[in-house]
C-alpha cells in the first residue's frame, strides 16, 4: 500500500504520496497543477503576505505558474515573469545560471529570457513558487532576477519543506516535512 501524507493548508485537506527520492529521503509529493480550489485558496492567503509595493511576480517552470497567475489577478499586475527550464528558439539573449533542486537528480539550469530581463531592470520583484525546500531553486531565481538588475522584494511558496521552515526571508502557508526511506 502506498504510503501518504495528509496535508492541511486553511481548511483543506490533501492526501500525497510519499516517493523516496534518493537512499535516504522520502517526500510528499505536493502537485499544484490542476488543482484549482487549492490554487485560488493559496493565492488570496499568500496575498495577504505579500509587500505592498512590487511591479513584477516571478515564478519559476512549471508547478509555481498557476499560482503566480491567480496573484498577478488579484493584485491587478498584468504580467508576470516566469523562468524557464532550458533555452527556447525565440528568446532574445536569455540569460542563464545552474539550478539544484531536492526534487531533481541530474543538473539543470534556470533560464530568463531576455525580453524579460530587459522589463525587469530597475523592478522590484516578488519570487512565488509551489514549496521552498532545499533553496537551490529560489536561489537561482534570485541569481538570475539581481542579474536583470530588479530587486527581490519578496519570496512566497504554499510550502516550506524540511529546513525552509527555518528560514526567516520566506512568506508561506504550511510546512510540509521530509521522511526518512523505510
Amino acid at each position: 500500500m502506498l504510503k501518504t501524507y495528509q496535508l492541511q493548508i486553511g481548511p483543506m485537506t490533501r492526501q500525497l504520496p510519499v516517493m523516496a527520492i534518493n537512499d535516504t529521503t522520502a517526500i510528499a509529493s505536493f502537485v499544484l497543477l490542476g488543482d484549482a480550489e487549492l490554487t485560488d485558496y493559496a493565492a488570496h492567503e499568500l496575498v495577504q503576505r505579500m509587500p505592498t509595493e512590487f511591479d513584477f511576480l516571478v515564478t519559476l517552470e512549471s508547478k509555481g505558474i498557476p499560482l503566480a497567475q491567480e496573484l498577478s489577478r488579484l493584485t491587478n499586475h498584468t504580467q508576470y515573469v516566469v523562468l524557464r527550464k532550458s533555452v527556447k528558439d525565440y528568446m532574445r539573449a536569455p540569460l542563464t545560471t545552474p539550478v539544484s533542486a531536492i526534487t531533481t537528480s541530474a543538473p539543470q539550469r534556470l533560464v530568463l529570457d531576455g525580453t524579460d530581463a530587459d522589463r525587469l531592470v530597475a523592478k522590484r520583484v516578488v519570487i512565488v513558487d509551489d514549496v521552498i525546500s532545499s533553496g537551490g531553486s529560489l536561489s537561482a531565481a534570485e541569481e538570475l532576477v539581481e542579474k536583470a538588475g530588479a530587486k527581490v522584494v519578496g519570496r512566497m511558496a504554499i510550502l516550506a519543506e524540511g529546513d525552509a521552515v527555518k528560514r526567516q526571508d520566506i512568506s508561506y502557508l504550511a510546512e510540509l516535512p521530509l521522511f526518512p526511506v523505510d
